[in-house]
């Protein structure tokens, strides 16, 4: 039985990914407020209602990657050993996810891209996707901190992180000088925490009340 349900998840996947990259490929050509959700299905060969099935909306097909990609990164980062420092195990994951779904993007993966940058009516599907799983990470992160702040701190880590991921992938986008695995690196190492030992909290004082 488990073998037919792996074909059938697989079959799905694959229409879901169909869907994307025509939704893709039409906002490319024709312009993002162009494209109609009949469009797109017609484009991918399947109909109204199998779109229904798979998105809400002509948006979320847009951004399937970006969730695609985002899961991957959890798989990523949830696979290193516990006893890794957080940071390490973030950058790791991300120039690993950078490597197996970058790879050299084509000019037209970059213009596909460019279409989607800068538009308010989408970027609410892309933080909505960003903000799932920064909830994600952060719980897995809380699972490799012992400081009493562990809560406070994997919340911040995760949110710095991906914000990081993704101002160096759009910058990239928008400027694509060198390999995208350069700038991530480099954008990694600048929001990497500073490593220092905190001090004891001091007694609060009457000036402090």
């Amino acid at each position: 039985m488990a073998e037919p349900t792996g074909l059938r998840e697989r079959k799905k996947a694959a229409t879901r990914l169909a869907l994307h990259e025509a939704a893709l490929r039409l906002a490319a050509a024709e312009g993002l407020d162009r494209v109609t959700v009949e469009a797109i299905a017609d484009a991918a060969n399947v109909s109204r209602r199998t779109f229904s099935n798979y998105f809400s909306s002509k948006e979320e097909a847009f951004f399937h990657g970006d969730i695609v990609r985002l899961r991957r990164l959890l798989e990523l980062i949830r696979d290193q050993p516990v006893e890794e420092e957080p940071w390490t195990v973030l950058s790791r994951a991300a120039e690993r996810l950078t490597t197996e779904m970058y790879g050299d993007p084509t000019p037209s993966w970059l213009a596909q891209r460019r279409q989607l940058r800068g538009r308010p009516d989408l970027l609410t599907h892309q933080m909505a996707a960003y903000t799932t799983v920064e909830r994600e990470l952060s719980t897995a992160l809380a699972l490799r901190l012992t400081d009493p702040d562990a809560p406070l701190r994997s919340r911040v880590l995760a949110a710095t992180f991906l914000v990081t991921l993704r101002v160096a992938v759009q910058h990239w986008i928008e400027d694509p000088a060198g390999p995208l695995l350069h700038t991530i690196r480099t954008a990694l190492d600048q929001a990497a925490p500073a490593h220092r030992t905190a001090l004891p909290r001091a007694a609060p004082t009457d000036a402090d009340s």
